[in-house]
């Protein structure tokens, strides 16, 4: 367990649960969309709890499947000009360039795409069970990202599982509020963007090479990097804050606070 209270676990645990918030955001909105187009506010409650709970189960039972393949480095699986390839050399390695690419593509929409709140479509009522379906699809495609962003910041499983519980019960909670704070300060989802951008180059490195990987610290670095900028950020915000500069907006929908946090006490 002393392993767990070490400098660099504890580190890693707070930019993981932090890193998941943030991003994790997107993921409650579009949960939070589709929750809104049920009928009953009792089928609300219902499918809200259901999310909660099996979004928690599923990243727990994923990131165990992912400690175990991280615990089969050195069997190789086949070799490429004399190199060999384990299973978890073959997932850091895909897990690293798809996040490069999510991240990108994230980026890309978020600043050039269309803008989801430009045009308020008249909603069309949905069934509990279609709702519960669409939700766990939707879950499934962000929960995929929320592992291999765990895999790449943190070492060991339990510190993984606690800030994807910690990370998930702070989205359900405050989502409103995060998700309007965040939208009043764009540049902390960029630079979270960035972040896993930095995380996949540094999952492909460890793939190819476990060994150089550990040897320069590659973790040490992003770390350094993650804190450096959120605390130029800070500044940023507090100078923006005194100035009353314009701020960006990003192409994302965005949670009405007001009602959200009514519908949010409803759904407790």
């Amino acid at each position: 367990m002393e392993h767990l209270f070490t400098s660099e676990s504890i580190i890693s645990f707070l930019i993981l649960v932090i890193l998941e918030v943030v991003l994790g955001i997107d993921n409650v909105i579009f949960v939070s969309i589709i929750l809104n187009r049920l009928d009953k506010i009792k089928d609300q409650k219902t499918a809200r709890r259901l999310w909660m709970i099996t979004g928690i189960i599923s990243r727990s039972l994923l990131l165990i499947g992912l400690g175990w393949l991280l615990s089969q480095k050195g069997k190789a699986v086949f070799s490429i000009a004399g190199k060999g390839f384990d299973l978890a050399s073959i997932v850091m390695l895909l897990g690293g360039l798809f996040l490069i690419y999510k991240s990108v593509m994230e980026i890309h929409h978020k600043l050039e795409g269309e803008d989801p709140n430009a045009t308020k479509q008249k909603t069309k009522k949905i069934s509990l069970g279609n709702a519960i379906g669409q939700i766990m699809l939707i879950d499934a495609v962000f929960s995929f990202d929320s592992i291999i962003t765990a895999g790449g910041t943190a070492k060991h499983v339990e510190i993984m599982i606690a800030a994807v519980v910690i990370a998930m019960t702070v989205m359900f909670l405050f989502s409103p509020k995060i998700s309007a704070f965040i939208h009043k300060h764009p540049t902390l989802k960029m630079l979270a963007l960035s972040f896993l951008v930095m995380i996949g180059l540094s999952l492909i490195i460890e793939g190819w090479d476990s060994e150089a990987a550990h040897e320069l610290k590659l973790k040490n670095y992003i770390y350094f990097g993650m804190a450096f900028s959120f605390v130029v950020e800070l500044l940023n915000m507090v100078m923006r804050k005194r100035m009353h500069t314009r701020v960006v907006k990003l192409n994302e929908p965005v949670l009405d606070e007001k009602n959200e946090d009514e519908f949010f006490e409803e759904a407790k």
